[in-house]
């Protein structure tokens, strides 16, 4: 099967500054895919270069099948959605309005959405269950209800593919997890997602493949979750200590990642421990 996305030898960077090179990657459908590194790692540049918003320094990016940089960028707009950050401030325009702007990727130049493409806006928002946020001024909304109007708003582009940058940061706890179950829905309706977070644990709980970047520009994997995170690993990425175990919960088995503090109480974890 030929991948939605995907990566052949790149190369990224700046200028004449590279910041990672012989990256190999393929998103297919049905599958997230986790971007793990510390800041600075070169996460964002390469979410830039397979967007297509910087250009590879070598190599190719993909889009089914076809380099991306050969391609209209309304054709790449129609196959490849982006969900930034969700940010607080900006206009306060309606979340159906926002939402239904992602239809501009299949509308006519200078086109304004009609009948088909507001019950697209309004469908997208009753699926990640924020439909009574649809009156709501954005900048009145929450970050996590901002962040599953964002969501919304790239589903309605009727893109195969979506690429998530840190889709749960500044979110309290139940609205990242919120956020992760959403994702985890989209690759079971078929679409190929990537992400990147700051967390392991997300990984653990929503990825097929994860691929780590750490400062060293030398991307690894991708992989396994349970294969590739593991206590080196994330002692080469963020220069702590971190013990890696599982938690008995009532989903079955789950794996958790928790500092190692040099003057603390965190201990490794017992496996199987119940919760």
């Amino acid at each position: 099967m030929t991948p939605l996305l995907a990566a052949e030898d790149l190369v990224i960077g700046h200028g004449s500054r590279t910041v990672s090179r012989g990256i190999r990657l393929a998103l297919r459908p049905g599958t997230v895919t986790v971007l793990l590194g510390p800041n600075g790692g070169g996460k964002t540049t390469l979410l830039r270069t397979l967007l297509g918003l910087l250009p590879p320094l070598a190599g190719r990016v993909l889009l089914d099948g076809r380099d991306l940089a050969r391609l209209p960028r309304a054709v790449v707009a129609r196959r490849l959605a982006y969900v930034p950050q969700a940010a607080s401030g900006g206009f306060a325009f309606k979340a159906r309005e926002v939402v239904a702007m992602g239809r501009a990727a299949q509308l006519p130049l200078l086109a304004a959405p009609g009948r088909r493409d507001q019950e697209l806006a309004e469908a997208a928002l009753g699926r990640l269950g924020v439909g009574h946020l649809a009156d709501r001024p954005v900048t009145t909304l929450s970050g996590g209800e901002r962040q599953l109007v964002l969501i919304a708003r790239a589903l309605v582009q009727e893109a195969a593919c979506i690429v998530m940058d840190e889709p749960t940061a500044s979110l309290d706890f139940g609205n990242q997890a919120l956020v992760l179950e959403q994702v985890r829905g989209l690759a079971q309706n078929g679409l190929a997602v990537l992400l990147t977070t700051h967390h392991p644990d997300h990984a653990f709980l929503v990825a097929d493949q994860v691929a780590l970047l750490p400062r060293d520009g030398t991307l690894i994997g991708p992989g396994a979750p349970d294969a590739l995170i593991t206590a080196q690993s994330l002692r080469l990425m963020y220069g702590i200590e971190t013990a890696v175990g599982v938690l008995r919960t009532s989903q079955g088995v789950q794996h958790a990642c928790v500092p190692v503090l040099r003057t603390g109480r965190s201990a490794p974890l017992e496996e199987g421990r119940p919760v």
